[in-house]
């Protein structure tokens, strides 16, 4: 039993896995885009400029990260891709999908206002697993 409020055991493990087939699901669908994998390449980390909002301090860090760290972002733009049509979009997508993927699939979480470090998937960075907060 975890009273942490994060997730551990199997439920870790299946998010994490989920977040393996995201990025395997993006990766597949950008290579059928045909466009170029420098540009997935060149992209893949852009997300994560998110961590810019922690200037603000831990809470507007947590919003700015979370925001860009969600499905829902990559979703809506996917979704405006094919209704517009714009293939620029639905590219721009999924690479942002890929990169959620991945960091779910390395058990990077969701952030906590309390700092960086506290995620919904538990303790990240050096003191992960210690009780002196």
């Amino acid at each position: 039993m975890n009273d942490s409020g994060s997730v551990n055991g199997i439920p870790r493990l299946l998010v994490r896995a989920e977040g393996a087939a995201l990025l395997l699901i993006a990766a597949l669908l950008y290579a059928r885009t045909g466009e170029s994998w420098w540009l997935f390449a060149a992209l893949f980390l852009a997300p994560d400029l998110s961590f810019i909002g922690y200037l603000g301090g831990p809470k507007a860090g947590a919003v700015v990260y979370n925001c860009a760290h969600t499905l829902i972002g990559p979703a809506a733009l996917g979704v405006a891709g094919l209704v517009l049509p714009n293939a620029l979009f639905i590219v721009l997508a999924l690479i942002w999908a890929a990169h959620i993927g991945f960091d779910r699939m390395l058990g990077y979480g969701l952030k906590y206002a309390t700092g960086f470090g506290f995620t919904h998937l538990g303790r990240i960075g050096a003191t992960r697993g210690t009780d002196g907060d």
